[in-house]
């Protein structure tokens, strides 16, 4: 049985849920999307992703709080930030709570997918190298 990569998808914009995924399921991962980031909180407590993507700002649970949650349980997944508010300081302070990548929207899709596959160690899905 294929064991695929599995990534967590949050943005509280379903479009972009539904873009990202579909296009990140093209290439071989197996991916789960929350529009509710207090949803998606529970969800990482509660099971491993290899790749969580994240929206920045979102009501309730925001993407630093998510960043935050993820690498005290699992300290050595992978989150990429993406905002349509980019400012210098959102971008140091991702990457200083240890963000792997940080995206302004719209995200070009191919930088998202070079960047997940960055995150995987450049594997390509299903192999087991």
């Amino acid at each position: 049985m294929e064991n695929k990569p599995r990534l967590l998808i949050v943005d509280d914009e379903p479009i972009v849920c539904r873009m990202a995924r579909r296009s990140l399921e093209h290439e071989g991962y197996e991916v789960v999307t929350f529009t509710d980031s207090v949803k998606a909180l529970a969800a990482i407590q509660a099971e491993r992703f290899d790749v969580i993507i994240t929206d920045l700002k979102m009501k309730d649970v925001d993407g630093m709080q998510l960043l935050a949650a993820a690498k005290d349980k699992w300290p050595d997944i992978p989150v990429i930030m993406l905002t349509a508010f980019a400012t210098m300081d959102t971008a140091v302070e991702s990457l200083r709570k240890r963000a792997f990548d940080y995206f302004s929207k719209p995200v070009k899709i191919d930088e998202l997918k070079a960047s997940v596959k960055r995150a995987l160690g450049g594997a390509p899905p299903g192999d087991s190298a």
